[in-house]
This record gives structure tokens, sequence and C-alpha cells, in this order.
């Protein structure tokens, strides 16, 4: 196999380009077949085989910097930069991570994991390049999706206003995580499907240079009428009006013609951006007619395509998107947000029966909860449904647009807490210290399915800013029953008696807590489990009554542990004068590394075995 020949990029440059597509085809097969058995983005890196080959053939990494936006589309460029032996541990707890490392290799020169963000970073080492006055070439590939993402065109725009030697490169495949959506969606398109243009570029030029003597001269004459063509055939070439030379749309997947134009692309002065069209999911039946189910998916058959069960209870995200509609059926006012995430965060049947309700405004979170400001004002009611991590980038408006002005928009935070093999930039450990801070604002979290129906239907009745946070995967009910009954802020409850301490938790790690109590009790320790359900308010009357009652505090969470839930039930203590003892549970000032979620939550002590070991080790 030619693959095994390929230790650095350096080796892509001794091969033919008809060995390059033998080893793309060879590239495409390992992917699928570590994927299917790890999990992982299959469908984004599938589509940039090709490109990737192309990119490392011609610039010399790790000198010249090659920066992935998102990041989720850079396994065939770890492949090709020595960790081909390693992919297998894709994903794995303590193997290769699915995005770009620092500590992994030179070669990972930025760390990405959110989207948009590349041409700033990009922008950023050019910059830096130019003020130690050196040559090599800074190229940042972004996907069309990302171009939903405000921050890119902030970044387009100085880059073009500064004129800095930098190359952008456009995977334009149509898909982000669903179908793009936005004008800029159908601009791409319409540039990658006017053939018009393309060919009277060409065809003006080889008529002028067949003039004997002064046809080359003409050629260069003629430019700006030819530019003038290009306005008239292809409406707002808004990269070009930006400041960079653009080069395309040409085939992603044609290893020899992307050659060409990065060599050519290598030369020129100021910023180019390269229009590469690609397939999602190229190369694998089931990836190309599904993209978006094979964008992130866990470990599946190979053969057929089909995902291994994860278990028999339904999941958190899938009994939000039953609930949600359930709601609008009887709610007209009731509109729903997100941010190019319809079907990860369960709301594709929403979409369906209520499309003029619904509104996916592609990757722009700060848009996305703004527009849920402006609905709130106009007289509905916005439920904004966005991963815990993601909606990290629209802190300001969160604070200002909404809490602010007491707006009742409900804040759905899909894959709470530790999400897993995605790894540090995906785990939704934060939520809860960044929005307890603001004023007025409601917190809940649910230790199971059916709870988070109870906290969605109240949420919509508290006519204020309100966050309900829950996890990724299955919950712990095998079955799920709709009863909404009421909720009065910050109430909490009693799930199991004790006098000798008292564990006051959040969200599903109240079951862990509970079956730590039945271990514990074996060693006649005493000790009631109190779900507080709500991080804002708190349950002042129960938490001090089973404070006082106990002596004994500890608080469970999975957040981490500054300015969270144990932070809070610490701070009202600390200000009634409890004078007993008082713990905390939860993740320490770190980042959480990506591995199997149940493999985390043990190595931070978030298991009922964890919790029994603390308790021991405080000798409670």
């Amino acid at each position: 196999m030619i693959l095994e020949r390929i230790e650095s990029p350096s080796d892509l440059r001794k091969l033919s380009f008809s060995e390059l597509e033998t080893l793309a085809h060879e590239i495409r097969a390992y992917v699928l077949q570590t994927v299917a058995e790890t999990g992982g983005h299959l469908a984004p890196n599938l589509g940039v085989v090709e490109l990737t080959i192309a990119l490392h053939l011609v610039f010399n990494s790790p000198r010249d910097k090659i920066i992935w936006d998102v990041g989720h589309q850079s396994y065939v460029h770890k492949i090709l930069t020595g960790r081909r032996k390693q992919f297998s541990t894709l994903r794995q707890y303590g193997g290769l991570s699915g995005f770009p490392k620092l500590r992994e290799s030179i070669h990972d020169c930025f760390e990405t994991g959110h989207s948009s963000t590349s041409i700033s970073a990009a922008l950023g080492m050019a910059l830096a390049r130019d003020l130690d006055r050196d040559n090599f070439s800074v190229v940042a590939v972004i996907g069309d999706g990302a171009l939903t993402g405000g921050m890119a065109y902030e970044a387009l725009n100085h880059a073009g206003q500064l004129g800095t030697r930098l190359i952008v490169v456009l995977n334009d495949n149509e898909m982000s995580i669903t179908k793009n959506v936005g004008a800029m969606a159908g601009y791409l398109s319409r540039l990658r499907t006017d053939p018009l243009y393309h060919r009277s570029k060409e065809e003006i030029e080889e008529i002028l240079r067949r003039i004997p003597n002064i046809g080359p001269r003409m050629v260069k004459a003629v430019e700006r009428f030819k530019d003038s063509i290009k306005y008239l055939l292809v409406s707002g070439i808004i990269f070009e009006e930006l400041g960079f030379t653009y080069l395309g749309p040409i085939d992603g997947h044609n290893i020899k013609l992307l050659h060409q134009v990065f060599e050519r692309a290598k030369m020129l002065s100021g910023p180019v951006l390269i229009h590469v069209y690609t397939k999602k999911g190229k190369g694998y039946t089931p990836a190309e007619k599904n993209p978006d189910k094979f964008h992130g998916i866990g470990p599946f058959d190979l053969k057929t395509g089909v995902p291994y069960s994860k278990g028999p209870a339904p999941t958190y995200t899938q009994v939000f998107g039953e609930c949600i509609c359930r709601l609008a059926e009887k709610n007209p006012r009731l509109v729903a947000i997100t941010a190019a995430m319809t079907d990860g965060t369960g709301l594709s049947n929403f979409a369906r029966k209520f499309p003029k309700r619904f509104f996916d405004v592609g990757i722009a979170e700060q848009h996305a909860v703004t527009l849920a400001a402006g609905l709130a004002r106009g007289g509905y009611q916005p439920v904004v449904v966005i991963y815990s991590t993601f909606l990290q980038r629209a802190y300001d408006q969160i604070v200002h647009d909404v809490a602010l002005q007491g707006l009742p928009v409900v804040f759905a935070l899909d894959r709470a807490g530790i999400v897993g093999e995605d790894g540090e930039t995906h785990q939704g450990l934060f939520d809860l210290s960044y929005l307890r801070s603001i004023p007025g604002m409601i917190i809940m979290t649910p230790k199971d399915q059916n709870e988070l129906a109870v906290m969605l239907a109240n949420a919509l009745d508290y006519k204020r800013p309100t966050a309900i946070r829950y996890p990724r995967g299955n919950g712990n009910n095998l079955v799920f029953e709709y009863k909404p009954e009421s909720i009065t802020p910050g109430q909490g409850e009693v799930l199991r008696e004790g006098k000798d301490l008292a564990i006051f938790g959040v969200g599903p790690l109240v079951y862990a807590a509970l079956e730590a109590a039945e271990q514990l009790e074996k060693d006649n320790c005493s000790v009631a489990v109190i779900n507080c359900r709500f991080v804002k308010p708190l349950d002042e009357d129960l938490i001090l009554k089973w404070a006082e009652k106990t002596g004994r505090v500890l608080t469970l969470e999975e957040n981490v542990l500054a300015g969270g839930f144990g932070s809070a039930v610490l701070e009202f203590l600390t200000e009634r004068g409890f004078r007993g003892e008082v713990a905390r549970i939860g993740i320490p000032d770190c980042f959480v590394e990506h591995g199997a979620p149940d493999l985390l939550r043990r190595h931070y002590g978030l298991d009922a075995q964890g919790i029994v070991d603390f308790v021991k080790a405080k000798g409670w």
C-alpha cells in the first residue's frame, strides 16, 4: 500500500499524480474503517481527501501554516503528518483528538473546535510573519457553512483592508452539519453552477491571443474589460470587493488541478481566496446520501451504515424535540431558533410541523440570541436551542439583549456537562458558571427525561430569561412519560432522607448520589439526597434545613467548580452563618480531554464510587 509509505508530507512529493489518486482511495478506506469503530466526523473528512493531499503537496508544513476551521475535517491531515499508526486511537481516552491539537504534532499550528475562526487566526499568523520579515505561506481552510458566522466576515474585511499575503481555501460542499441556509449559500451556489462566466473569460482570452503581434498585449489591456464581464455575468463578486483575488470554483477532488491552482496562489501578492467545491461523504454511499447523519456519528456497521444501538432509553434530545412540538401545538406564539443544528438539537419535527415558527440562523449564535430578543419584544415566546459549548459565543447578547431587558427567552442547552469523545472544545462544563452571574436568570437542570419535560413546560410560564441545561445521550428513564406539573422557581425535592450527610445535586448525577448513599449506608453513614433542580434561584429553606440537620454538606455538579452550583450553595450557607462542613465535587480548574463520558466521570470522581471514595477520604 502506498499509504504505508507516507510518514510525513514530504513523502507525497515522491509520488506521481496517478499514485496520489491511488493514495486518496486508500486513505478513504482507512478513514472509513477507523471511524466505523471509533465514531467521529466521517462525512467532512471523506470530502477533503484530495484537497488535503494537494495542500500538503504544495505547501511545506510545518514551515507553511495550515489552519483548519472547526477542525473536524482534519483526519486526513493527521494521517499525512505522521499519525497514521495512532489513528486507530482516534477520540479514545489517551489517544488522538478528533481536532487539531498543539501537543500532538508540530503540523497542528492552531487548535480549533468552534466554527468561523480560521481566517482571523491565519491573518494573525500572517501579520506576525510580516513583522518578522519572514516569507512562509499561511493557509486557512474554511467550509462554506462557516461563512454563516459573522466572525469570518470580520476577518475577511480586515484581511482585504490590510492587503496581507494570505490564502483562504473555501471548501464548498453546500453543507455545514445540515443544509446551509442564508444568502451566502445561494451566492456560492450561483458561482458553482454558472458556466457562462468561466466560459466567457476563456473564450475572450483565447480570441485575443490569436491576433498576431498585438494579441498578448491586448490580453493585458482588456483585463479591465474582463472584469466588467465578470461583474455582468456573476452578480456581486463579494470576495474581490473585499480585496481578495478570487480563484475558482474548481473541482476539489482533482489533485492535479488543485496542485496547479495552489502553486499559482503562492505566487500572488495580497490575500487570495480559492473556491473549491467538494462532495461531503465522498466515496461512501450512505454518507453521500445522508451527509448530515454522517457528519458526526458514533460507531456503525460499515456494510450497512447503520449506527450501533446506544440503549433502549430515549435521549434527552429526542424528549426535548417531542415536548417542544406538544407545547407548540397549544401555544401559537412559541417559536424555536437554532444555529445550524436542526437535527442535532431535536428540532427536525418542529421545523416540519411549524415551518413559519422555526428559524435556523446558520452558525451565528450571537444573531440567534438577539433575534430571540426581538421576537420576545414582539410578543412571542422564543426557545433558543443550542449546544452548551456553542452558547458561550453569545454571552454578551444573553446579558445585554435578553437579561437586561428581562425578556422571556428560554435557552435550551443541549450537550451540557461531559460530552465525551469530541474533547475540550465541546465539553459543556461552563454554562452554570457563565449564566449564574447574570441578574434575573433562572437556571434549571433535570435529573432525567421526564423532568426535562416538566422544566420546559414551566420555563415558558416563568416569563423570564430561563436556561435549561441537559446532557447528551440517553436518560435514566427507560420510558418517557409526558406529565408536566407546576414547579415554583427554585423548588427542590428530597429523594432520600438521612442524618449524617446531605448531598445536594443537580442533573443526572443525583442518581449517582442515590447509588452512593446506598453504599455508604452499609458503612453506617446515613445520607440524605436532595435534587435541587435549580441552580438559580436556590431552594434556600430546603438547603438550610438539611444542612443544619446533618451538619455536613456535599454538592455535586457536572460543571466547573469555579462559580458553579457548589459555589452558589457555599456562598448561601456562608451568608447564613452555617458552621458545619461543606465540600464540593465537580470539574477542577482544567479543560477536560476527550474520552468516553463514563470513563471521564470516573476519572473526575463524578460516579457513585467516586462519591463514596470522596466521602470516606473526608472521614465522614
